[in-house]
């Protein structure tokens, strides 16, 4: 058996521990897709005139409304994600 071989026999609570480990990740990943993505959608969506150092009150409120259902989303996500995880 090679040397590469031996390291990839883990007991199973370490297989166990490395699979959550994994899922945890991709979890992590997830979110971080949905807030670029979400970023990236708020931005275009909002912010339509010329770039200043301040928003005008529409992008400012526009932004705010996204952001916030973007938090209400992400609120969602996570307690899916809990749910599942106690099933």
């Amino acid at each position: 058996m090679s040397a590469e071989q031996q390291t990839l026999q883990f007991d199973a609570a370490t297989q166990a521990e490395l699979q959550e480990f994994i899922e945890t990740e991709r979890a992590k990943a997830k979110m971080q897709a949905s807030i670029h993505e979400l970023t990236d959608r708020c931005w275009n969506t909002c912010v339509t005139g010329s770039i200043s150092s301040k928003f005008s009150k529409s992008e400012a409120s526009c932004l705010e409304n996204c952001v916030d259902r973007f938090l209400d989303t992400s609120l969602f996500i996570v307690s899916q994600i809990e749910q599942q995880k106690q099933h």
